[in-house]
């Protein structure tokens, strides 16, 4: 570690292999607590290369516990988090809303680090008991439309270094890997990321996949739409900005979609969306961050057609039949 440090310290890079290695190393075990600590505050000194987010992530998805759900055509929606806004959340009740409109999605989440709520701190709060269980992952596709994987229990490094990150309360590039090891390799993806140059990044190495990805950033600092402003995505039809206007959609004020600092209010609103109590802010967020997912899946479909959609299944409760169904296996 000393020699991997010095490196870092001398804004050296390590190329895809050596960064592999890497994690690889994390996941042994083979370095203390100290040291991963002082590992991961040394890079976020720094712009992480697009050769070691890739050798991070291949070592990630090469060592992770397998699902059992290569069978299904699945979605994840996931940010990576480190936005530092507080919002409530969002692409977990997305997940929800897309799983009621009848698609299969694989939510990916783990505790809240930078921030003040995870989506498995609002899932576990809300009684859901996770797994890693290939049989109850299946039921759950296939009697709620959707599974929730939290990533501790399917990689190892995260749960190695998670009490370091806990106690930095910082995000590290842990976070920009979330999104991109999901254990299920879903076919589709939606991933928020919290700046533009790390979206490039994402678009880089989501290109060389054979997935179909919208990769998503607003313009204000959001990893998720938040209608706070204009948004880019990049996606495998290229790159494209969308404003309020084009979408016909009133400015958000941020103190809107807030609450994210505590777990208790996180699942509070959470429950207010899917039982129909939410302010429109918190539904319009919530059902065009649902939009784009399904948009992911039909490209050919427009964003107008995809939030009726996304709509329909919010206030059906078809959103909220999906939760309760996922609560209900055992």
């Amino acid at each position: 570690m000393k020699e991997i440090l010095n490196r870092l310290f001398e804004r050296k890079t390590f190329n895809s292999e050596e960064a592999k290695g890497i994690l690889k190393n994390i996941t042994k075990g083979k370095y203390t607590q100290s040291q991963m600590a002082a590992f991961m505050t040394a890079y976020c000194m720094r712009s992480i290369t697009l050769e070691e987010l890739e050798g991070f992530r291949d070592a990630m998805l090469e060592l992770c516990l397998d699902p059992g759900l290569e069978q299904y055509s699945l979605i994840d929606l996931c940010g990576t988090g480190g936005d530092g806004k507080d919002t409530f959340n969002i692409s977990t009740l997305a997940s929800f809303v897309v799983a009621g409109a009848g698609y299969l999605v694989a939510k990916h989440g783990n505790y809240g680090v930078s921030s003040g709520c995870g989506s498995s701190n609002v899932m576990e709060h809300l009684g859901y008991q996770f797994t890693n269980d290939p049989g109850l992952l299946q039921k759950s596709v296939e009697q709620a439309g959707i599974c929730f994987l939290h990533a501790p229990l399917f990689h190892s490094a995260m749960k190695n270094v998670a009490p370091v990150r806990k106690e930095l309360g910082v995000k590290t590039f842990f976070n920009m890997l979330g999104p991109m090891v999901n254990p299920a390799k879903p076919k589709y993806q939606v991933v928020g990321v919290f700046s533009l140059e790390l979206a490039r990044l994402y678009g880089y190495l989501y290109q060389k996949t054979d997935k179909n990805y919208t990769i998503v950033h607003a313009l204000d600092g959001y990893d998720e739409i938040s209608l706070t402003g204009s948004f880019k995505t990049y996606s495998n039809y290229g790159e494209k900005l969308y404003t309020l206007d084009q979408l016909g959609f009133e400015k958000v004020n941020p103190q809107e979609i807030t609450g994210g600092s505590t777990v208790e209010q996180s699942a509070n609103i959470f429950k207010d969306v899917l039982q129909g109590n939410a302010t429109t802010a918190q539904n319009n967020v919530v059902l065009t961050n649902a939009a784009l997912a399904i948009k992911t899946i039909h490209p050919d479909k427009s964003f107008s057609d995809c939030f009726y959609e996304a709509e329909e299944s919010l206030l059906s409760k078809k959103a909220l039949k999906s939760f309760s169904n996922l609560l209900a296996v055992k």
